[in-house]
């Protein structure tokens, strides 16, 4: 059989006042990506063929968003909030264009799994014209109940106009939609907005359906997928939920974390068997990591690659394009920004590498720095295999310091080192002999009290009256 087509339409335009919040509700971030990504990535790892992002007005940064995160999306504007329905009608174009299957996802639902979007395609293809994601929270107070006649579902009642029994129902809508591509505008062209609001809900199209005589289903989910980020407080439980996720994830995969509820992963964080994890270690966005290696407590990743048998911190901090090769050490209090570092190549402790490189098995000594900004530009610095770097060494870039070449401690250097020279850039030492018998004898500190002040000091002149002077 042909493969099936599917328009995925992700709804964005949502103003997010509860965020109380400058930035668009679907570019907060959880786990290093924003809302809206993660839901984007669900999209393209389920095998969605066309994917819509409807937008609010003056939200061209979520356009752009949805771009980076899924180069080949569609953008839309909704120019006026008039509710969900309407938003989705915004890829009145998209949809038009046919699909076998339309799903409707909300921008703010980070959690959404890629399996469930194919559930909820699996049950359109067996037969329904409508499949919504229905959950159980514990609490259903202020959500959507989903009305059912046996195995079919008839409506969506919203809480404020659910009835008395209807009210006891457990069973929620989650939100996610799925919609037969045939019938999918009929349905959408036909919900009206006869309510407080004036708006048109998505919600309603299920009673469309049932007045249609067409089949409305219910797929049961979690509550964590279908969590609408739309407050600080659901952020950072948002947060909680994915970190757990990754954090079983990597276990899984064979990653040891000596106290995984202090790591805190990005969604593209990887993760190399036998890597061990030590507390408190923080991996921001880009960061991928070797079988093997070794990442001590306190340390923070961002953009940067480790690799095979390498060790990192405690207290070290590699920022994007650091990278590290094998068996290679950065010790504590490191810090490594767009910089190779060669294999068995170390830093133990206290210096800064940036945007130069470490030849294989060289030795950078403590307190070095590798002075790459004049104020205006930044210049690399080269350090040569088997080199030797002096502790409280200055790399003064552009430079470069040749194979098995030696920098003195203190060392300024200003000039390239040749290969197995020895560089030394400091003032000389001069050492003046008997010195510390020349010192000036101690002086009693003077007396700070005003009746102090009056008694004269011991001497020949002591007791004598001072002598008046004349005027």
């Amino acid at each position: 059989m042909p493969k099936k087509t599917c328009l995925a339409i992700v709804l964005a335009a949502g103003a997010g006042t509860r965020m109380r919040s400058a930035l668009p509700k679907v570019l907060h971030a959880i786990a290093g990506r924003s809302l809206l990504a993660h839901v984007l990535a669900a999209v393209r790892d389920s095998g969605i063929d066309r994917t819509a992002v409807v937008v609010g007005p003056d939200a061209e940064a979520v356009g752009a968003e949805a771009h980076r995160a899924l180069p080949e999306a569609e953008v839309f504007l909704q120019s006026e909030r008039r509710g969900t329905a309407h938003a989705v009608l915004a890829a009145r174009s998209a949809i038009a264009r046919g699909a076998d299957d339309i799903l409707v996802i909300f921008g703010d639902t980070p959690l959404i799994s890629s399996a469930t979007l194919r559930a909820m395609r699996d049950a359109i293809a067996h037969g329904a014209s409508i499949a919504v994601l229905g959950f159980r929270p514990p609490d259903p107070t202020g959500y959507g109940r989903l009305v059912t006649n046996g195995h079919r579902l008839v409506a969506i009642r919203e809480e404020r106009e659910a009835s008395d029994i209807e009210r006891r129902i457990d069973l929620c809508n989650g939100g996610v939609m799925a919609l037969r591509g045939e019938v999918a505008l009929e349905i959408l062209d036909r919900i009206g907005h006869a309510n407080a609001k004036g708006e048109f809900y998505l919600t309603d199209a299920v009673t469309v359906a049932d007045g249609m005589a067409l089949e409305a289903v219910v797929l049961e989910t979690g509550e964590d997928e279908v969590l609408g980020v739309d407050n600080r407080a659901k952020l950072a439980r948002g947060e909680a939920m994915m970190q757990q996720r990754l954090r079983a994830a990597a276990l899984e995969a064979g990653v040891t974390m000596v106290a995984p509820e202090t790591v805190f992963l990005s969604a593209d964080t990887r993760l190399g068997r036998d890597v061990v994890i030590e507390p408190h270690v923080v991996f921001g966005p880009g960061v991928s990591v070797d079988e093997g290696a070794v990442i001590h407590a306190f340390s923070h990743l961002e953009g940067a690659h480790v690799g095979k048998g390498a060790s990192v911190g405690p207290y070290a901090r590699l920022r994007p394009g650091a990278n590290l090769g094998a068996r290679s050490r950065i010790g504590n209090f490191v810090e490594v920004k767009a910089a190779e570092i060669g294999e068995g190549a170390k830093a133990n402790h206290l210096a800064y590498i940036g945007d130069g490189s470490v030849g294989a098995a060289a030795n950078i000594g403590a307190g070095t720095i590798f002075c790459n900004y004049d104020g205006k530009n930044k210049y690399r610095t080269e350090v040569g295999k088997d080199a030797f770097i002096g502790s409280n060494s200055a790399l003064v870039a552009p430079v470069k310091i040749g194979d098995n070449a030696y920098v003195g401690s203190g060392s300024v250097i200003t000039d390239n080192v040749p290969a197995g020279a020895l560089a030394i850039g400091r003032g000389r030492q001069v050492n003046k002999p008997d010195w510390g018998g020349r010192k000036p004898a101690a002086r009693t500190p003077a007396r700070s009290s005003s009746r102090a002040a009056k008694t004269p000091a011991p001497g020949r002149n002591a007791g004598k009256k001072k002598p008046k002077t004349k005027r």
